[in-house]
């Protein structure tokens, strides 16, 4: 078990902001995950997800690592490292894997072969990005497609520690799965939410195969990696139709997860100007709304953005996740 978050060293953390485009590397970036069209450096610690912004100035993700940072290519994946974490990117070609099902198997199981060769063999957090994660029918989604290959690509055995994930429709009409993932030298502690069954313990209903992340990861150094999450309760869908109801669950749903994390951890854990949040808006046609109810809800401060995807249920309308950093 990890030890208390509290006892941890912060300052082996990567820290997370969202800069105003364009964004300058140093020796100590370890990623920057750029959104939308907006021109990137050409670096391996560079990705562009086509999620376009619906808010404010042109944002990029940038984690900032504790360390220097020495970074590469190699079969089909990005990676950039310093002592403690690694953040890397896969990105195949559905077309050449043969599908979304065996697309996510070949990136799974590069991802669990680069970290178990390397120095940063424990999954803290993963996202990824699909495009057309709706389309198909039954069994037949993509979405669901995605799992089945997930799940055979990390190969976990059924006590396994799952990671915290996200999984986003692009609009691009790209044929392109891009995962990206961090990883830590030192291992993080899973949390569920008591308001929501586990994902990976969902009934078939949703598949033949349940997704496999957990609601949230606290890693080494105490950051607290936060799932997408969504207007579900149980594992049932509550509010469809309903934007201002969802996004109201979700922000509970949240507040729960932090509350219980913080608990069981003994690290007060809550949003504030320390934890960027990344909020996926189904229909663009709502962002006033969804803008005004988050500065309703959420502390003073917090940094957010709002981006145009897909959710991974077709009922679902809107999605959150973020990164609650130690101050």
């Amino acid at each position: 078990m990890i030890e208390p978050a509290s006892r941890l060293p912060a300052s082996a953390a990567p820290r997370v902001a969202y800069l105003p485009v364009p964004v300058a590397l140093d020796a100590r970036t370890l990623a920057l995950v750029g959104f939308g069209a907006r021109p990137l450096p050409d670096d391996p610690r560079v990705v562009r997800v086509n999620l376009e912004p619906l808010a404010g100035a042109p944002l990029a993700e940038c984690w900032h690592a504790q360390g220097a940072v020495r970074s590469g290519r190699a079969d089909h994946v990005r990676w950039a490292a310093d002592d403690s974490h690694l953040f890397g990117v896969v990105e195949i070609d559905e077309r050449e894997a043969g599908g979304i099902e065996a697309a996510a198997r070949e990136a799974y199981a590069r991802i669990r072969a680069h970290t178990a060769q390397g120095a940063h063999p424990h999954l803290l957090r993963l996202w990824n990005f699909i495009d057309a994660i709706n389309a198909g029918d039954d069994d037949d989604e993509r979405y669901r497609r995605f799992c089945v290959g997930r799940a055979a690509g990390l190969a976990l055995d059924p006590d396994a520690t799952h990671a915290a994930a996200t999984a986003i429709g692009r609009r691009d009409g790209v044929p392109l799965l891009q995962v990206l993932w961090l990883a830590a030298r030192d291992p993080g502690r899973s949390h569920e939410n008591p308001r929501q069954v586990s994902a990976y313990r969902y009934p078939r209903q949703y598949g033949p195969t349940p997704p496999s992340f957990a609601r949230a990861m606290r890693g080494p150094g105490g950051t607290l990696y936060v799932s997408g999450t969504a207007s579900v309760v149980g594992h049932e869908t509550r509010h469809p139709g309903e934007l201002r109801a969802q996004l109201d669950e979700t922000l509970h749903n949240l507040e729960h997860l932090l509350a219980h994390a913080a608990r069981q951890d003994g690290v007060p854990t809550a949003f504030g100007v320390h934890s960027p949040l990344k909020v996926y808006l189904r229909d663009r046609a709502a962002l006033d709304g969804v803008v005004a109810l988050l500065r309703e809800r959420l502390p003073a401060g917090t940094p957010y953005v709002v981006l145009e995807g897909d959710i991974c249920r077709g009922d679902l309308l809107v999605e959150i996740d973020g990164t609650v950093c130690l101050p």
